[in-house]
Parts: C-alpha cells; sequence; structure tokens
C-alpha cells in the first residue's frame, strides 16, 4: 500500500494532521488502535469549542468528518516498525501488512508512569496533571500537589488559584529559600513526610496516607508523571529527542519536523507541555507541513 502519507495516532494531533492531508485530496492512512492517553477523562477541558465534552466523543467525531474525505484510508491496529526507504518510510503494521509512504506523522502521544501505585486507579479522575484542564472542576477543594520531579514548586505555586493546597516534597524534591517564601506567599503548606498511598472508594480520593502514619484530607491531586514516547518509530527512524520536565520527547522544529528528513511529529510525543488544544494545533502545523514539503518535493522533480 502506498500513500502520501501515513500518520501514525488517531487522537489530537492524529487526526488534526489528518484533516489538513485529506482537504488538500492526498492519499492518507491513518495507523490507530484506539488507546489514547486521555482515555481516562471523562471530559476535556479548555479546548475552545468543545469544553466539557469526553475526548472519546471529540475523537468519534473527528473520525466521522475525516471519513467523509475518499482519499483516507484507516487501519485499526498499530505500526509495530519504521525504517526511511527510497524516497518515503515504510511501516510494519500489527497485521504485518507493510505500508509505504512518502512522508510519516508520529502522533504517537506518550505513556505515563505514576509514582504511587494507588494512583493508577485515579489517574484522570482524581489524580491530575494538568491544572488548567482540571483544576476548575475541583475548584475549593483540599488539594494536594505530590513532589515528583524537581519542577513540582511551580505546580503548586499555581494550585492556589482552584482551591487549598499543600506541597508534599516527598522528602526529595525541597524548595529552597526562596520557593519556600514564595509557596508562603500564596498560601501553600508545605509537607515533609513522604505520602505513601491515597485513600477513597474508587477513582476518588479523600485523603493521603503519610509514612508517620498521618492521614491528611485531599480530594485532589495533582503531580506529573514520569512519561516515555508511546511507540519505538522515533527511535527506530533515527529521530533525534530531547529532554523534558517529565520525560523525553522527540525534537522538532518550529513546523513539526523532526531530524529526519520526510518525518513529522506532533502531540505530546514531540512537545514538553501537554495539552488538548497544543497538541492540535501542533497536528495542524504538522499536517500543512508535510503537505507543503510534498508539493515542494514535485515542483522540484527534474
Amino acid at each position: 500500500m502506498d500513500y502520501d502519507a501515513i500518520i501514525v495516532g488517531g487522537s489530537f494531533a492524529g487526526l488534526s494532521a489528518a484533516i489538513q492531508l485529506a482537504r488538500a485530496r492526498r492519499r492518507i492512512l491513518l495507523v490507530d488502535a484506539g488507546r489514547p492517553r486521555n482515555r481516562f477523562s471523562e471530559a476535556s477541558h479548555g479546548f475552545l469549542g468543545q469544553d466539557g465534552a469526553a475526548p472519546a466523543d471529540i475523537m468519534r467525531e473527528g473520525l466521522r468528518q475525516l471519513s467523509a474525505y475518499p482519499s483516507v484510508d484507516f487501519f485499526n491496529g498499530t505500526a509495530e516498525a519504521a525504517e526511511t526507504q527510497g524516497q518515503g518510510v515504510r511501516a510494519e503494521l500489527s497485521d504485518g501488512v507493510q505500508a509505504w509512504g512518502r512522508r510519516i506523522i508520529l502522533a504517537t502521544g506518550v505513556a505515563d508512569e505514576l509514582p504511587l501505585e494507588s494512583m493508577k486507579a485515579r489517574w484522570g479522575v482524581s489524580v491530575l496533571h494538568c491544572p488548567y484542564c482540571h483544576g476548575y472542576e475541583v475548584r475549593d477543594r483540599p488539594i494536594a500537589a505530590i513532589a515528583n520531579h524537581p519542577g513540582a514548586v511551580h505546580q503548586a505555586l499555581m494550585l492556589p488559584d482552584w482551591g487549598p493546597t499543600t506541597y508534599f516534597t516527598q522528602g526529595v524534591f525541597e524548595p529552597n529559600e526562596e520557593e519556600a517564601a514564595q509557596l508562603a506567599r500564596r498560601g501553600v503548606r508545605i509537607e515533609r513526610v513522604p505520602v505513601v498511598e491515597l485513600l477513597g472508594e474508587g477513582a476518588a480520593t479523600r485523603a493521603l496516607r503519610l509514612a508517620d502514619g498521618r492521614e491528611v484530607a485531599a480530594q485532589a491531586v495533582f503531580t506529573a508523571p514520569t512519561t516515555r514516547v508511546a511507540s519505538p518509530l522515533a527511535s527506530q527512524l533515527g529521530c533525534t529527542f530531547a529532554d523534558g520536565m517529565t520525560g523525553p520527547h522527540i525534537l522538532v522544529d518550529g513546523i513539526q519536523q523532526t531530524s529526519v528528513e520526510r518525518v513529522f511529529a506532533a502531540g505530546d510525543a514531540a512537545q514538553p507541555m501537554h495539552n488538548a488544544t497544543l497538541a492540535s494545533a501542533a497536528g495542524v502545523m504538522a499536517g500543512v507541513s508535510a503537505h507543503r514539503s510534498l508539493v515542494t518535493e514535485e515542483a522540484s522533480a527534474s
């Protein structure tokens, strides 16, 4: 199967890239296994025109709209391997079929690794990572910021705009003198005894159990998971990575071009800040840039 572009990942970034190329009447293949990072969230917030809509509903509507374009093929599965070949990229799909594209857009997202086992069942419900995405919904409730990286103080400084906040250093991420003063001015309490377990029924959180046995009330927990790019394709293709606050991401330039010719990337896998609107915008840029590169190549062919 030969295409102008193969797009791997069908969440906000991948769909946004795909519709640009579809509207340019390019033959494209969208590869997606239906397991987006946001599948644990009931609603997407801060996304203009979609505030409060379920991510699954947004993507379902996006797929419906994309399906109206006759030049689009869909594959329900994963791309297991990819390599540059000739003037494009060959991808091996999970059913063993080979697909070749003149361009490939990696919109594979990231996988999250949470610092506490008891966070996993609560992820996306009462354990959260983005105050702009979820802060309003937990407003005026006791909020815990559980440090998991050196930049955690910055997150804790923001959270009092939504509710009374306690910063848990976990005995590791101690604020310096200036940061401690800033936290105090923002009304953030500092707790140095580590959190060992979240307490509450189901996906809800009502309190945190500390290492000394105390329980501290909290109904919303913000933390930064360790992230990794969810697919090996970027590494297989030889793309350069950059270190982000929570983990490595694919390095791209201002038009979402990676370090490898004909390979573009967008979304959480290719940016240090993770947000639905930013992912969608990056997908638009990746789709437009891939199309422009195709046009330039065709116009320059001898």
